[in-house]
């Protein structure tokens, strides 16, 4: 199965859960897409897909500038993983597939 797809994700922030719409588009083993929510949408970059292990990086604008790290597992229609945000650590992140 692919691992392309939206899914309605949280991240866990110290600034309380963060919920979003992570869109995937798959093109061989890279990906782009978006991660849209009330703090605004960033572009999915650096793209990189191994199996069903999904990795990439996103800029994101507010509170504060700052290039997050997100990596993720698809098992079927369950994204599971973590975004990394500098020097504030790594916050856990899960969303479940879109019909």
């Amino acid at each position: 199965m692919s691992v392309a797809g939206t899914y309605e994700c949280v991240t866990k922030t110290p600034m309380g859960d963060q919920k979003s719409d992570v869109t995937i588009v798959v093109d061989g083993d890279t990906f782009t897409g978006s991660n849209v929510g009330a703090m605004g949408s960033m572009e999915l970059e650096n793209g990189k897909v191994d199996g069903n292990t999904l990795t990439w990086s996103m800029k994101m604008t507010v509170p504060m500038p700052m290039t997050l790290e997100g990596t993720a597992t698809v098992d079927g229609d369950t994204l599971t993983g973590s975004v990394k945000a500098g020097a504030f650590g790594s916050f856990p992140m899960s969303g479940t597939r879109k019909a």
